[in-house]
């Protein structure tokens, strides 16, 4: 069965900052590959940052040079290391597993900024 797990999430002031992590389980996670999406109230579920299984990255346009995406493959993990947060960031942040025909989701995480 396979589980992603998110933590990190949670309330930070405009400027802060935050990391998110995944642990994922029942799955071959080097083949995948990881994305963080988020989704506002009101809104539809959008692409925050993807990482290829061979480390290739790619961003929001609105998230570039704040959020960084990584992956820890012996640990099973992907993380968002997200800076200089604004309140428009308020979202319910989803990790994405994806490789051919699979595709999986975590439970989403909040991350709340206000001051």
């Amino acid at each position: 069965q396979v589980q992603l797990v998110e933590s990190g999430g949670g309330l930070v002031q405009p400027g802060g900052s935050l990391r998110l992590s995944c642990a994922a389980s029942g799955l071959i996670f080097g083949v995948y590959v990881m994305s963080w999406y988020r989704q506002a109230p009101g809104k539809e579920r959008e692409l925050v940052a993807r990482i290829t299984s061979s480390g290739s990255t790619n961003y929001a346009d609105s998230v570039k040079g704040r959020f960084t995406i990584s992956r820890d493959n012996a640990k099973k993990s992907v993380y968002l290391q997200m800076a200089s947060l604004k309140p428009e960031d308020t979202a319910v942040y989803y990790c994405n597993a994806r490789y051919v025909s699979s595709n999986y989701w975590g439970q989403g995480i909040q991350v709340t900024v206000s001051s």
